[in-house]
């Protein structure tokens, strides 16, 4: 039994930067993880995604320039060649938070299997086939989540994909079949359709990205179905039949209406679960909920005094962001004696559909809900100089703001940098700048940022 100071189960975005900056302020810490450094964002999210979204907004550019007035006469997409680039891109991610774990002093990196075997003991079932017993005072478990499988007839027998296994194809499918209309979904449906599949999501609520508001959910429907993408909302896969030569036949249910789809292959987009079940909790003593999330404080400490769980794992926003944030808060309470905890802390989110969707704060859904006292103003991308300018109007801008204090409660935005106006006005609220100073600050000309003068404009004092 090797003794540490600190234990730390998983090296995401969180376990990572905690176990060099608890090894560096003198604690000495084990790290573990079973398959690969960087955890989903750097494996099996942000960075492959991402880099394969950049692929296919060229496809998409391509395909559209001749109303800018280039004209490109044909054009291919290369499947293995946009493999390759998200795979190195992935290894220099990986690579790079590997060799800066190991060369940290004071820092052990353990490649395998963790379990609980007692009060704050661990087993480690090596990779290399040995085990090693740990022990700690101090025990974080960041072991995120992974792709969550319904129980479907026949979905085991037909080699469907996941979020991981989906940015493996080295070929273009030729009818991709989503199940679940929300944000990995509708980012996987449009990146592949516009690397040339055929793409129809079947989304069982009764719009797409069921949690934003309608108008919201409205936009993106156009412009996906613009795509020629093709969606089912109030639909269900009942079942799966594998054909001979490989055809999939999937049985939905749409509006009480039965029909059959045949596809080539099918994405399972319906949400993940945590990876917690396999760690034995229940021999540490820390408490789960009924969906299997380890239950944490407001300082993200379990139930078990000196064991914290960060990331995915727990309930909460599942975000690479707040992941990290995990850390500095557990971090700083610890080592540097702060008093910090999650409530209140702005959950920031862009979904990297084209055009992108950054969000803030409170929803016009969510503000209604609330009963608070509230005003939304508006505008279109098309009233945007920037937009115009480079030839996408796509989307729009929308606040919720509070018309007594002029506080912005939250924010849309639906467009080109999306993510990055809508990061604007979080800065904005964070630091209580009202929208009327907004209004008529001085941004350089011509930003898309510059129209968040034109957007509060539109409320009335």
């Amino acid at each position: 039994m090797k003794q540490y100071d600190a234990i730390i189960i998983g090296a995401g975005q969180a376990g990572g930067p905690l176990a060099k900056k608890l090894a560096e302020a003198g604690k000495k810490t084990a790290i573990i993880e079973k398959r690969w450094v960087g955890g989903t964002c750097v494996n099996d999210g942000c960075t492959p995604t991402k880099t394969m979204v950049a692929s296919a907004k060229m496809a998409y550019m391509a395909a559209n320039s001749s109303s800018l007035g280039v004209k490109i006469k044909s054009f291919s997409v290369d499947m293995p060649k946009i493999k390759k680039r998200k795979d190195d891109i992935v290894h220099q991610a990986r690579d790079g938070n590997q060799k800066s774990i190991e060369k940290t002093q004071n820092l052990d990196l353990l490649f395998g299997d963790a379990v609980f075997t007692g009060d704050k003991t661990i087993s480690v079932k090596m990779n290399s086939g040995r085990e090693k017993e740990l022990k700690a005072d101090l025990i974080f478990i960041n072991t995120g989540a992974k792709p969550f499988v319904p129980e479907i007839e026949g979905l085991q027998d037909i080699g469907y994909l996941d979020s991981t296994s989906i940015m493996e194809l080295d070929r273009v499918p030729e009818h991709l079949l989503v199940i679940g209309g929300s944000y990995i979904g509708l980012e996987f449906g449009q990146m592949f359709s516009r690397f040339g599949s055929k793409v129809t999501v079947i989304e069982r609520s009764g719009k797409i990205a069921s949690r934003e508001d309608a108008d919201i959910s409205e936009a993106l429907t156009q412009i996906l179905e613009d795509e020629s993408i093709t969606i089912h909302t109030n639909a269900s896969v009942t079942r799966f039949k594998k054909k001979a030569g490989g055809k999939i036949i999937a049985t939905v249910i749409s509006n009480g209406k039965e029909a059959k789809i045949k596809c080539s292959h099918v994405l399972i987009a319906i949400g993940r679960t945590p990876q917690s079940k396999a760690l034995k909790l229940d021999l540490t003593g820390v408490e789960v909920d009924d969906k299997s999330f380890i239950t944490v404080n407001d300082e993200l400490e379990t139930n078990v005094k000196g064991i914290y769980a960060l990331g995915d794992v727990k309930p909460g926003p599942a975000f690479t962001h707040i992941s990290y944030n995990d850390y500095t808060i557990v971090y700083r309470n610890l080592i540097e004696k702060q008093k910090l905890t999650i409530n209140d802390r702005p959950v920031p989110y862009c979904m990297f559909t084209d055009p992108q969707l950054g969000r803030i704060g409170l929803s016009e859904t969510e503000a209604k809900k609330l009963g608070i006292k509230y005003k939304v103003v508006k505008l279109p991308m098309a009233h945007v100089a920037r937009a115009i300018e480079t030839g996408d109007t796509r989307g729009f801008m929308k606040a919720i703001v509070d018309p007594e204090t002029k506080k912005i409660l939250g924010a849309a935005v639906l467009g080109q940098e999306g993510g990055e106006i809508m990061t604007i006005l979080q800065m904005a609220m964070l630091g209580d700048i009202t929208y009327d100073r907004i209004r008529y600050c001085v941004f350089a000309h011509p930003l898309y940022a510059e129209s968040l003068n034109n957007l509060f404009l539109g409320l009335e004092d």
